[in-house]
């Protein structure tokens, strides 16, 4: 953590000991159970600590605190997420900054009749498509709809019945398995 939470001195001995003894009672079980939900060690680390500064910050007293605790870190877990993008389909061919690494995005694009850039266009698709058919059918079918189709997930939400937030995980799932097999058919293609 970068920036730490500082008890006030304002605060009397007793005020500060007590909440000193909560934050080292429950540090490490918030801290699971917030990497548990969220991607980036560095957003697990800034929650808990927005969790233990709500914490000095309030008032009133607190009667459970252990469910005062995770339910602050909930919510400051969908907070969070709201604030970030959906991952992108985009994001699994943009990887390329070193020179051996292969730029799936300029292949994809590329309009030239290079035989090596369609056998490794060809090579790409195919892997998408079986990638593609190894999901959950209704990852599957947010993911087509949304970055092949290219419907908004209002549309599809209005389409399927299913929430918003319902189809943002389940397009977040097909990407982060779909970014996993597309790079074993990098390092293959690298490899070999």
């Amino acid at each position: 953590m970068d920036d730490t939470v500082t008890i006030s001195s304002k605060m009397s001995t007793a005020q500060r000991q007590n909440i000193t003894q909560v934050i080292n009672t429950y540090s490490k079980r918030l801290m699971g159970f917030i990497r548990k939900r969220v991607v980036r060690e560095s957003d697990a680390e800034d929650i808990l600590q927005d969790v233990f500064y709500q914490l000095i910050q309030t008032m009133k007293p607190i009667e459970e605190i252990g469910a005062w605790l995770f339910a602050v870190a909930r919510n400051k877990i969908t907070d969070q997420q709201r604030k970030h993008k959906p991952d992108l389909f985009s994001d699994i061919y943009n990887e390329a900054g070193d020179e051996d690494e292969i730029d799936w995005k300029e292949i994809l694009f590329d309009n030239s009749n290079n035989p090596e850039t369609e056998y490794l266009r060809s090579l790409f698709w195919e892997e998408l498509n079986n990638s593609l058919q190894e999901l959950p059918a209704e990852q599957r079918y947010v993911f087509i709809l949304n970055e092949l189709e290219g419907l908004s997930f209002k549309e599809i939400a209005q389409q399927t019945g299913e929430t918003v937030n319902t189809l943002l995980s389940r397009k977040r799932y097909a990407v982060l398995h779909l970014r996993n097999k597309l790079r074993v058919l990098h390092d293959e293609i690298l490899n070999y």
